[in-house]
């Protein structure tokens, strides 16, 4: 059901879609009139026809107008390169394509969250509760308590120990989230149902967005509420995975899961299936080779495969340290793996527009 208190966020008039656009009411009235894609009114008032905001928003991404790419990344098995994977295309859209990158770590373990500012600093904004955490903690509150979720407290600015990294930001996680996921659960979802659990963090994000080119939602290896926070906001998904049986065991359920989940959303059509990025690949294993082989011979009811694989590498395992390097190159190592990097974010990236 839509929440009711959200039902003016979510309508907009033809001003207001011009001015997402960037455009005059004058050019709207013409894409309203030549492009089929441009989205149905869901009303018409005597001032105007009223749209759906995120269905605008869909339509100025495929028009290549911008808007923020919110993409999450999930596996329900850890140990799969997930972080390593969101770490890696967050730094290399920011050096290598000039990309503005917004990182949310939902996962509790704060892997991202300590590789991108370390231990200390991660402490330091845990004991003044300046995570993720608080956001939820606020919902689970008695009414008439203070909400403590401060945004702007708990954006991390310019995050990254690598010096060609300028611009990356994070949303930082909590081991207090572990605790705070099962209580979700039985939160009230107060009048109107204001309160939905899994709509938490879009009212809290949703004004800051917009600011980046992609925002990179790093998820828990389940499908409890947290993550659905993460799939809510988000245009596609991704799935890291090592290419063995036990790691891709859970591919079919995630993606039938985010499918059911999208189709019970009011305001949106579709969760986009971007693609498996493939870690820890070994080439002279015929395991790996065979499950690849298996996974790119899924005949549509697998994701695309991204190429080229992410190999296993010490290189790759010592960039989940927060140490200071100047470049890219320095961290992700020089036998192939900064160029495979590269390339798989490359590939990324069109993906991205080709789906979303």
């Amino acid at each position: 059901m839509q929440d009711a208190s959200d039902a003016d966020d979510q309508l907009v008039g033809l001003f207001e879609v011009a001015e997402m656009a960037g455009v005059s009411r004058t050019v709207i009235a013409n894409w309203r009139t030549r492009d089929k894609r441009f989205p149905s009114p869901v009303a018409d008032l005597r001032s105007g026809p009223v749209f759906q905001a995120s269905r605008i928003r869909r339509y100025l991404k495929r028009r290549k107008k911008y808007m923020a790419y919110v993409i999450s990344t999930i596996n329900l098995k850890g140990g799969v390169g997930k972080t390593t994977t969101t770490v890696g295309l967050a730094e290399f859209l920011s050096a290598e394509f000039g990309k503005r990158v917004l990182v949310i770590d939902l996962d509790p373990q704060t892997n991202l969250t300590t590789v991108l500012i370390g231990e200390k600093k991660w402490k330091v904004l845990n004991d003044n509760g300046h995570t993720l955490a608080t956001l939820f903690q606020d919902a689970l509150r008695p009414d008439g308590e203070p909400e403590e979720f401060d945004l702007e407290k708990t954006l991390q600015r310019n995050v990254s120990p690598v010096k060609a990294v300028r611009k990356v930001d994070l949303l930082p996680s909590s081991l207090d989230l572990i605790d705070v996921q099962d209580r979700l659960a039985t939160m009230s979802s107060g009048r109107f149902y204001s309160n939905n659990p899994t709509d938490l963090l879009r009212k809290a994000v949703r004004k800051i967005t917009d600011d980046y080119d992609y925002v990179l939602v790093d998820c828990p290896p389940n499908l409890g509420i947290v993550t659905l926070n993460g799939l809510r906001i988000s245009d596609g998904y991704i799935i890291p995975t090592i290419p063995d049986v036990l790691s891709t065991y859970g591919i079919p359920q995630i993606q039938r899961r985010v499918r059911d989940f999208a189709e019970g959303l009011a305001d949106r059509d579709e969760i986009v299936e971007i693609g498996i990025v493939v870690t820890k690949y070994r080439a002279n294993s015929t395991v790996h080779q065979n499950t690849v082989r298996r996974l790119k011979d899924g005949k549509g009811e697998l994701p695309t495969v991204l190429s080229p694989y992410i190999p296993e590498r010490d290189g790759i395992a010592a960039s989940a340290e927060f140490t200071d390097r100047g470049t890219l190159r320095q961290k992700y190592g020089y036998r192939g793996e900064y160029d495979a990097f590269r390339a798989m974010t490359k590939e990324f990236i069109e993906l991205v527009k080709e789906k979303v």
